[in-house]
């Protein structure tokens, strides 16, 4: 039977979805052994517990792949004012880097965070957003919760470090050999921690060309370094931020610091140096008396010991030193509540412990730690003991053998009490003291004399200026009191960098605007031209806001100028006799995203007619904006009937007022049409032709017929207005459409007491393929003929594939309805940005988007197929023998006392291969690989390859193939795991349902395809 499927079809079916036809009963004990199977989250059980020891990989719940990066990067609603903005100490412009990240523009994302923030990737990795940008997003207040800031942060700066690209001076500033003699000044950076590392990069962008950080240690970096573990800030990551400082010519010279080798202020003075700035931080461990004489031999151990030994020997690349994991066994003893105490925690864990607790003196209400630390410990399977504080230590043998504790309470004023009378004692191996870090070597306090100090033997500082008594001195990171957390340190380095700089420039009578203006990041891209010239007329660049609604005034026009749009078109205006009057509503939300409410809509549908201003606006503000505006385009949009004079006296009157060129309006495909307009003319050939013919004859500047789409061939009509003597075209206008009825079947928009509709124009992403299709065809047909592209441009990235296509310059609406104007900025960085890397030739990347790694959740998974001879789902069972097995093969490297080795004289920075295109470069390179049918060759055929390791299990790929494709996937029912049979036609549905990036690709047939017929191909007669 041909209509019935195949008994190996049959079998690849078994687990195909099919509608419930009734209620089913299981009982309860097989639910629960059942679910043990398939469950992804931890069990609530020690007998889960996997040992940690040796593993430092990445166990950050912000870090997000590619794929996760672009969804929540969606989810924000760039708010106006943005309140996540004003919670974060460095003052990020979080919305415009999100902006960047949901248009696939990584590179302007890490340029945004960078410019406010050199340790951008640092503190998007260690910053406690939740008490930070994240506490005042927006998205509180619904149901899906806020953004996860610090990931998308991480994710765009870790792509930019994948770049290769190298930070350049501010282009702006002279030659360094022609700065004014005050930039030359020597400047003194001591300790090379993040206010340091912050401090100097703001000095070095400002142009100062002797700026030296003093670090006492062999290593850079400072706490973030020596302090944070590496499962929570690799070495490379501050390795990647220190390299960018020095890009700009900032020296480090490590083994010298304040109180080493006669190092002070005052003999820094006496070498030079003008101006000092100590980020140091604070060295030693606050030691209660009760752990005096205690040695890391008996097994006790500060913060202070504990984690630089666990740094040292996990981040390779910090010191040329072989160092070994502290060795810890059984149980370890952690006391404190802050961010500090919960990375001993976790790292003891790593070294071999068997049990961890963390006690601290208050509650879990009080804990100083963010929830993330907590909850990772907590994770990890830390026992928490609160209202503990620490009285007498046990010991045995001359080992700790465990320790005394009494108990706190709040007493209902607020204070702490502690309870001789409630004893508790805990057996222990270890014992880690995490309770914070203080100021105490005098060789140091010697040397910052001549620097007042407080009574904690700190500088004391003047928190606006970060100036201490000594007007020459500046402090800021933790010897300065004020931070708590890097970000803070990052931004005391910032904020004393703009006051050094007042400074020293007031000591060679300069003054110094008291409002910081401090320069942005730069690099290479950010000097690409991207200019284009089109009929004559140079575009500065090709991002220009078409004739809708964002150019219903040009006051808008100027303020959209002011952000940075290379041009703009008026909204369509006519005659005085063709005056229109709006009715409302008429522009509303498209359905083609389906129930998506909120910004970023892939469609919106409008009613809305032409201006309602008079031409005599328009033409006198034109001619304002070309004299406030010389180097911007402005190109007045203009319609009339199908009438010479008409259009003979509007054309010759908008020429006059100064525009550039002209946009002929021959598509608006509602209203105008009725009165004889728009598209009642854009559809007819001959029409167009002598609109064009008309208007060539009355003006010499160049001109534009806007063509619709709403016609059976468009290149018919483009062709009509080139023979016309139009000097281009503009594709698209609108989709003529009906957006959406309501329950009640009436339509939306709809108008009055009646609930009138009527057919709208649809815009926006939904319609970019028929743009898409329009240019290239067009380009295909009238090759050179400059085409104004529109319809679904809503970023670089989409930009770029229109200039592919034969675009010279590119129109924006629905983009800027979604947000605001300044998207200009992304789309001009991120179209460098793309050109840029076209010139270096990065294997394998797509754009901006590098190639996937492998990963679960957007952390690098290892090949367990090289480990155990086959492929895992990470739930259930399966999922305890894979962390089980990547357990034992870290232990396998400790004991092998194996380590990564890192290739040396391999360069930071990437070479442009050959030069850097321009615009006109790009136009129309798409076009060779666009023809007819017949031209595609059936003979190089593919097939679908899925990664057993990336895959996530969803079955997507097997419904689809099912009941929509081929019936060429496998279900296992144990393992969830996918696999493609021969069957495989190379469809690519698969692929393209499948929600993790790259976990399925299509690859070369390795067999002949040989289509399957039904029935035998009947012999010829």
């Amino acid at each position: 039977m041909l209509s019935k499927d195949l008994p190996d079809i049959e079998s690849i079916l078994a687990l195909n979805p099919r509608v419930k036809s009734h209620a089913q009963i299981m009982s309860t004990a097989s639910k629960k052994k059942e679910k043990k199977h398939w469950k992804r989250n931890p069990e609530r059980n020690c007998n889960s517990c996997v040992k940690l020891e040796n593993n430092f990989d990445d166990i950050k719940h912000t870090t997000l792949s590619e794929r996760g990066a672009l969804r929540e990067a969606m989810r924000c609603l760039k708010c106006a004012d943005a309140p996540c903005q004003k919670s974060c100490p460095t003052n990020l412009d979080i919305k415009s880097f999100i902006t960047s990240i949901s248009n696939k523009n990584y590179y302007g994302a890490a340029r945004a965070i960078l410019s406010d923030n050199p340790l951008g990737l640092t503190c998007g990795m260690v910053c406690p957003t939740s008490e930070l940008c994240v506490g005042g997003c927006n998205l509180y207040a619904s149901e899906e919760g806020p953004i996860n800031i610090g990931g998308l942060q991480q994710f765009a700066t870790e792509v930019f470090s994948k770049m290769g690209i190298a930070q350049i001076r501010n282009p702006e500033l002279p030659p360094a050999n022609e700065m004014p003699e005050s930039f030359h000044t020597p400047i003194a950076l001591i300790g090379c921690g993040p206010a340091s590392v912050s401090c100097a990069s703001f000095l070095a962008r400002l142009g100062y060309d002797n700026i030296t950080i003093f670090e006492k240690q062999k290593y850079i970096g400072g706490l973030s370094t020596s302090e944070i573990p590496q499962f929570r800030l690799p070495y490379e990551v501050v390795q990647f931020e220190i390299d960018l400082m020095k890009d700009l010519g900032v020296k480090v010279v490590c083994e010298k610091g304040l109180g080493v080798n006669g190092m002070t202020l005052t003999s820094l003075k006496e070498e030079g140096f003008k101006a000092v700035f100590i980020g140091i931080g604070l060295p030693q461990a606050n030691r209660a008396k009760i752990f005096q004489g205690l040695t890391m031999d008996q097994g006790f151990f500060t913060s202070k010991d504990f984690l630089p030994m666990v740094a040292a020997a996990s981040k390779k690349g910090m010191c040329q030193c072989r160092s070994s994991l502290p060795e810890l066994r059984g149980v370890v003893i952690v006391l404190g509540a802050g961010d500090t105490a919960f990375d001993c925690a976790t790292s003891a864990l790593r070294c071999g412990a068997k049990r961890v607790y963390v006690c601290f003196r208050k509650g879990f209400t009080n804990i100083r730690a963010v929830p993330e630390e907590m909850e990772l410990a907590k994770e990890e399977q830390c026992e928490f003991l609160p209202f503990l504080s620490p009285r007498e230590v046990i010991m045995k043998n001359g080992q700790v053998a465990g320790l005394q504790f009494c108990r706190t309470e709040q007493t209902e004023e607020g204070d702490w009490l502690e309870d001789e009378d409630q004893v508790v004692r805990l057996k222990a191996d270890y014992i880690i003291s995490a309770f914070g870090s203080m100021l105490n070597e005098p060789k140091v306090t010697e040397a910052m004399c001549p620097v007042k100090l407080t009574r904690w033997g700190t500088p004391e500082v003047n928190t606006d200026t970060m100036q201490t008594s000594e007007p020459w001195v500046f402090a800021g990171g933790d010897i300065a009191g004020l931070a708590n957390t890097t970000v803070e340190s990052v931004n005391d380095g910032k904020q004393a960098s703009w006051h050094i700089h007042r400074y020293l420039q007031s000591l060679h009578g300069q003054t110094v605007d008291p409002v910081p203006k401090l320069p942005l990041f730069y690099s290479a891209i950010d000097q690409v031209d991207i200019s284009v010239e089109v009929c004559g007329i140079k575009f500065p660049n090709p991002f220009g806001l078409a004739s809708a609604p964002p150019t219903t005034s040009t006051a808008m026009i100027r303020r959209a100028f002011e952000q940075g749009w290379g041009f703009a078109l008026t909204k369509t205006f006519g005659l005085n006799k063709d005056l229109v009057t709006n009715v409302s509503p008429r522009i509303v939300r498209g359905t083609t995203s389906g129930n998506m409410y909120g910004p970023g809509q892939g469609s919106f549908l409008n009613i809305e007619l032409i201006s309602e201003k008079t031409a005599a606006y328009w033409c006198q503000s034109v001619a304002e904006l070309k004299r406030d505006f010389p180097d911007n385009v402005v190109i007045s949009s203009i319609m009339c009937s199908y009438n010479k004079e008409d259009w003979t006296e509007l054309a010759k009157m908008a020429e006059a007022s100064g525009a550039d060129a002209l946009e002929l309006n021959l598509s608006c495909p509602h209203g105008m049409g009725e009165r004889g307009m728009g598209l009642a003319c854009g559809q007819d050939p001959v029409l167009v032709r002598n609109i064009c013919r008309w208007v060539r004859a009355a003006i010499s500047i160049p001109f534009f017929a806007k063509l619709t789409p709403n016609v059976t061939n468009i290149v018919d009509i483009a062709k009509a207005a080139h023979e016309g003597g139009a000097d281009g075209v503009t594709a698209t206008n609108t989709v003529s459409g009906m957006m959406g009825l309501k329950a009640d079947g009436a339509p939306w928009p709809s108008v009055g007491k009646g609930k009138r509709t009527t057919y709208g124009g649809v815009s926006g992403n939904a319609i970019r393929p028929i743009a898409l299709r329009a240019v290239s065809a067009i380009a295909r047909a009238i090759p050179g003929f400059p085409i104004l592209a529109t319809g679904g441009i809503d970023s670089a990235d989409t930009g770029l594939q229109f200039l592919h296509a034969g675009a010279s310059v590119l129109q924006v609406c629905s983009a800027v309805q979604n947000q605001d104007f300044t998207v200009i900025e992304d789309y001009c960085v991120g179209l460098k940005a793309l050109l840029y890397l076209k010139s270096l030739e990065l294997k394998d990347w797509d754009g901006q988007s590098p190639p996937t790694e492998r990963h679960q959740k957007g952390k690098p998974v290892p090949r367990l197929e090289d480990l155990v001879g086959k492929s895992l789902p990470s739930f259930g069972p399966y999922l305890q023998q894979k962390k089980e097995v990547i357990a034992e093969y870290k232990k396998q490297l400790q004991d092998a006392d194996k380590t990564e080795v890192t290739e040396a004289n391999i360069s930071r920075v990437s070479t442009p291969k050959k030069p850097v295109p321009a615009v006109k470069d790009v136009i129309a390179r798409a076009l060779r690989y666009i023809g007819a049918y017949q031209e595609l060759n059936n003979m190089e055929q593919v097939q679908a390859l899925i990664d057993e390791e990336m895959c996530i299990n969803c079955g997507k790929c097997y419904m689809t193939c099912n009941d929509s494709g081929y019936q060429a996937i496998q279900f296992n029912p144990e393992t969830h795991l996918p696999a493609v049979t021969d069957s495989c036609t190379g469809c690519t549905l698969c692929l393209s349902v499948c929600p993790i990036i790259d976990c399925i690709k299509m690859v070369t047939r390795t067999t002949p395809y040989e289509p399957k017929r039904g029935v035998p191909i009947s012999p010829v007669c």
